[in-house]
């Protein structure tokens, strides 16, 4: 589809717009769960992220998490039907030494029966790929966050193609990609648009869908206001319309959506849910997103 066509869907009734995307939507959810294994001091200017060293935000930090730790969090994410499991880790790539120390943790997670295996730790080299896949990988997330001709709005230090690259170089080796967006740090529609186009481009199995939560001392930390609950609902049809092969995935921030559209979100648009808290704020209780997957009909795999 054009871009002018997809502009054209946006802005179409609410409601048929939702039928329309709803066309894509099984009865499935899928569910995941990460662990926040490194956090903070990141060398990266992304104006949305506490763990910015170039911002005052107070987080805690603290270096790569043990195995036992990590093992931990996956059984408890498997004891609330979660799948997939994710080894976060900020900064703009790992040290050796913490990759290495991430190639073990992959392997461990990939020990526990009916849990595949995710990690989430920045932007990638050839050697790097190759290595995680021949841990074991199964997928690897690296958004896109934002459109190519927004990115040096959100940071400046990397490029949009340095995502690109990462993303293309995880395709390459055979794992399953996870890319997804932030929305409301400031786009346009027309932007949200090209983010959609430029997904469908890149294919990836999974899209999670963040929702901006301002976070206080950051560049962005005034920025409730730049989009609201219809234009989430009317960006998650579009993106699904466009991807129809790629699984809408909520993230950070869903809860910018009252009860009732996370509902119909659920129904039109989305399918999978990352479930437990984020990286830096509070989610859901698992228990919650159980209980409104089941009410709604839908299947938990």
């Amino acid at each position: 589809m054009t871009k002018d066509d997809l502009l054209k869907l946006y802005n179409m009734n609410l409601e048929d717009l939702l039928a329309l995307s709803s066309k894509y939507v099984s009865d499935r959810v899928e569910f995941c769960s990460i662990v926040n294994a490194r956090n903070g001091k990141c060398s990266q200017n992304c104006k949305y992220c506490a763990q910015s060293s170039h911002y005052r935000t107070n987080i805690e930090t603290y270096p790569l998490i043990d195995e036992d730790e990590v093992i931990k969090a996956a059984l408890d994410a498997k004891s609330n039907h979660a799948d997939r499991f994710a080894v976060v880790t900020s900064g703009k790539t790992p040290a050796e030494e913490d990759f290495n120390k991430v190639l073990s943790l992959i392997k461990a997670v990939n020990k526990i029966d009916g849990i595949k295996s995710c990690a989430s730790i920045g932007i990638l080299d050839e050697d790097m790929a190759k290595k995680l896949a021949q841990a074991g990988l199964k997928r690897f997330h690296h958004n896109i966050n934002t459109s190519r001709s927004y990115y040096p709005e959100v940071c400046t230090t990397h490029t949009w193609d340095d995502r690109l690259n990462t993303c293309r170089l995880v395709k390459k080796y055979g794992m399953e990609l996870c890319c997804g967006v932030i929305l409301g740090m400031g786009e346009t529609v027309e932007q949200r648009i090209e983010m959609a186009l430029e997904l469908a481009e890149i294919q990836p199995e999974s899209i999670p869908i963040n929702i901006l939560m301002p976070i206080p001392d950051t560049p962005f930390e005034n920025y409730h206001d730049k989009i609201d609950e219809e234009n989430i609902l009317r960006t998650l049809a579009v993106f699904k319309i466009a991807n129809p092969k790629s699984v809408l995935r909520f993230c950070g921030g869903r809860m910018r959506l009252n009860e009732e559209n996370q509902k119909l979100a659920l129904k039109t648009c989305v399918e999978g849910i990352l479930i437990g808290n984020y990286l830096t704020t509070v989610g859901k209780n698992p228990k919650e997103d159980i209980k409104t997957v089941r009410a709604l009909n839908k299947v938990i795999v």
